[in-house]
């Protein structure tokens, strides 16, 4: 007997260990490789829905995470599909024979065995239901076991759970029915989604469907059966009504989520948008374009930063995502426009670095030539001669080109692309001294970014969109000295481009911010800071028309100005401090240099020890002179006697012929003595007008004529003009003179009254 029992067992355990083998053989041979498509879900900083979109294969198919499955959840589907669920191998041999014994003693089918696992199975591979597929099901059943664990099965039949039409999975029914996380679910609402995928298409998720109700109930009585829930919650759960709305998702930040869904295509996407944050900017940004349209002005794109981390917390790309009308598709903060004058600040800041600048160093506002550019000013006005500080804030035209000139255009361009302007650095070798004025392509991201830089001390860092974009390179890309001096200048409030509701007495937040008009009045930007955030704001038309009230004071900075106190209230009172580097000196007003022997007006400024230029001033210098003060002289032909030393202001060319054009009095020299033989050779006149080395085309029709204009300095009251050394005639001081010239190379050259004289040389083609 003893005997026969080990063969018995010995039977067992060889048919055992065949059947074992034979799975592995089989497993190796028919792998079971689940590969879900599952939508794609962007969430808010605080774990929020933002957005959704479907799966490649057109699915609502939400990926539940293990975090999301409460027990709640999960004790209703056991109890309600598996309750052995965690003691089988992937199927119950019990449940099997008692369905095989009742449905054949019945003749049809009268109850299923089915376990989790395999309806997963039946899930991940549809077939006909008959016994010979049942067997394959528990195979791959069994395969599921062996491959994955309990809870990761679980999970997986979580998310594939049917409910009708092309939603799967109670992540996605949670959310489109009853719009609520699925650890939000009410018992009643948990037992209706635990019913619905038995009969997904019978029992549709309505909320007139008395039939789902009904079922709801009887499997809520069975909860309480089972003591999954007490009396009073039975109580409460059957009295809850059926409320079911299948609902459109109104996505949040849909641009950005667009983008991010295009760039990412994972299951869950986590965003750094603040939810609460980015409803207030879509809510004020579609009001207050609302109000625009009046006026022809359509749309507006806003970007909010966190200075700190460079996370993005706000983002609406246009005034309205489903305004199609006009182009409200179209992701504004992406798209590449003209920035006006929103690139000065850099140049100032980056000439400061390098030295060439201090806060208070003199610029000359007035008509000016840079090989052939001649800009002018938003107001067609010139201002004469200002500090770096006053032309910065009145944002003055002229001032920037030349310092942009002195700096150096392609060295901007560098340090331009270097803060992720790409479209920039891809024009580089077409871009000239007029993209300081707009002539240039950026994007607000890029841009307020940038500005984002200024408000940490100088640190460059790329944006944070998604929790993936952590440990991104830093560098310092200007001098913390350089930033704050610029930061403290663009804070200034009595400037022209604040906004005139503001200037009739409504709080201004204590922000730096610049504002910039494109030309033809096509784009409006206004970008603020202070030290917690940086917010970029777009107003403008997608479309590309100009508007005559377009501009960044009126249009844009409003719009600034709202979401700063929507999202931060009225901030602090103070927040930027001078780094311990940076230190003060004595300078003349006159010229914003360290004084002069003749210097009378005396100030103090910033600068960089080191690094700022240490120039003595020369703006006033002592002249041998008549006693009449009529009449000055140089060594060679001062007399003996009867004459005195007096200071008087040394103007350079340029401001000189704008005093003489505008009719604006100023102390001049007086003439040098008419007596004196000597030939004076240095400070020549400086030709402006033609360009040297420049081509001229004239249409042959027309006279061949230039217009001739020399710069000269205070002594000089007469210019004499020469073409190819023919004098052609005499000009006063700041006048043009118009001569007519040969087609081919021409030579010309100015003669002042002192007796030197400038060449330069064009070429002039008849076409």
């Amino acid at each position: 007997m003893k005997r026969r029992r080990t063969k018995i067992l010995r039977y067992l355990r060889n048919g055992f260990l065949l059947l074992f083998f034979t799975f592995l053989l089989f497993d190796t041979l028919f792998p079971f490789r689940v590969a879900l498509q599952y939508s794609s879900m962007v969430m808010s900083e605080e774990g929020r829905p933002l957005a959704a979109y479907l799966s490649d294969d057109d699915k609502w198919r939400l990926y539940l995470e293990e975090k999301e499955i409460t027990v709640a959840i999960e004790k209703a589907f056991l109890l309600k599909e598996d309750q052995f669920f965690y003691s089988h191998p992937g199927f119950n041999p019990a449940s099997i024979m008692r369905a095989f014994i009742q449905n054949l003693s019945g003749g049809k089918r009268i109850s299923g065995a089915s376990t989790i696992t395999m309806q997963l199975v039946r899930l991940l591979e549809p077939r006909e239901r008959t016994y010979s597929n049942k067997i394959l099901e528990v195979f791959k059943a069994f395969q599921l076991e062996w491959h994955y664990s309990k809870d990761e099965i679980l999970r997986l039949y979580l998310n594939l759970v049917p409910y009708g039409g092309n939603v799967e999975g109670i992540k996605s029914a949670s959310y489109l029915y009853f719009q609520c996380l699925p650890e939000q679910l009410s018992p009643a609402q948990i037992a209706t989604l635990a019913v619905v995928p038995n009969r997904p298409n019978s029992w549709k998720l309505r909320s007139d469907n008395e039939a789902l109700k009904e079922a709801r109930n009887r499997w809520l009585q069975y909860f309480y059966d089972k003591n999954w829930i007490d009396r009073g919650t039975l109580n409460t759960a059957l009295e809850e009504e059926l409320e079911i709305e299948r609902k459109v998702w109104e996505p949040v930040a849909p641009h950005l989520c667009r983008r991010l869904y295009l760039q990412y295509k994972t299951p869950i996407i986590r965003s750094h948008i603040r939810y609460s944050a980015q409803r207030k900017c879509e809510e004020i940004t579609k009001n207050y374009s609302q109000r625009l349209k009046g006026i022809h002005i359509t749309n507006a794109a806003v970007i909010v930063i966190d200075n700190r981390s460079r996370k993005v917390i706000a983002y609406s790309g246009s005034a309205d995502f489903m305004d199609k009308d006009n182009q409200g598709e179209v992701d504004g903060v992406q798209a590449i426009r003209s920035p006006g004058s929103t690139l000065k600040p850099f140049v100032y800041g980056l000439a400061i670095e390098k030295g060439i600048l201090t806060p208070k160093t003199i610029l000359y506002d007035v008509p000016g030539n840079f090989s052939g550019y001649t800009p002018e000013n938003y107001d067609l006005h010139f201002n004469g001669a200002l500090t770096v500080q006053s032309a910065l804030a009145r944002s003055l035209n002229i001032p920037a080109v030349s310092v942009l000139n002195e700096y150096g255009i392609q060295e901007f361009v560098t340090k331009l692309n270097e803060l992720g302007m790409v479209q920039i650095g891809k024009d580089k070798t077409k871009l000239g001294l007029s993209m300081i004025l707009g002539g240039c392509g950026v994007d607000l991201e890029s841009l307020t970014n940038a500005y984002a830089t200024l408000a940490n001390n100088g640190t460059y860092s790329p944006l944070r969109f998604v929790e993936q974009d952590s440990g991104l390179l830093s560098y310092s890309w200007i001098k913390p000295e350089a930033s704050y001096l610029i930061s403290e200048i663009l804070c200034t409030v009595q400037r022209p481009d604040l906004p005139t509701s503001w200037q009739m007495g409504k709080s201004v937040p204590r922000i730096a911010w610049k504002t910039g008009t494109s030309y033809g009045r096509r784009d409006a930007w206004s970008i603020g800071y202070n030290d917690d955030y940086t917010i970029g704001v777009w107003v403008g038309n997608f479309n590309n028309d100009g508007v005559p009230d377009l501009s960044g004071a009126e249009m844009a900075t409003p719009l600034l100005f709202q979401l700063f106190e929507a999202i931060q209230g009225r901030g602090k009172t103070h927040w930027l401090f001078p780094p311990k580097e940076l230190s003060l000196r004595k300078i003349c007003t006159e010229s914003g240099q360290v004084p002069g022997d003749a210097c009378i007006h005396f100030g103090s400024d910033y600068f960089l020890p080191g690094i700022s230029k240490h120039q003595r001033c020369t703006c006033r210098k002592a002249y041998q002179v008549s006693s009449d003060k009529k009449i000055s002289y140089c060594k060679t032909c001062a007399p003996d006697e009867g004459w005195i030393s007096a200071v008087y202001p040394v103007y350079p060319p340029a401001l000189i012929r704008y005093f003489e054009d505008k009719n604006i009095r100023y102390e001049k020299i007086p003439p040098h003595n008419p007596l004196c033989t000597r030939i004076f050779q240095e400070s020549g006149p400086r030709i402006v007008s033609p360009t040297d080395q420049a081509e001229y085309l004239i249409e042959k029709e027309e006279v061949s004529q230039l217009s001739l204009v020399a710069e000269v300095d205070a002594r000089v009251k007469e210019m004499y003009w020469y073409v190819n050394d023919r004098y052609m005639g005499i000009a006063k001081i700041g006048e043009s003179f118009i001569a007519v010239v040969p087609a081919g190379r021409v030579k010309i050259s100015c003669t002042d009254d002192q007796g030197r004289t400038s060449h330069i040389y064009v070429k002039v083609t008849l076409y």
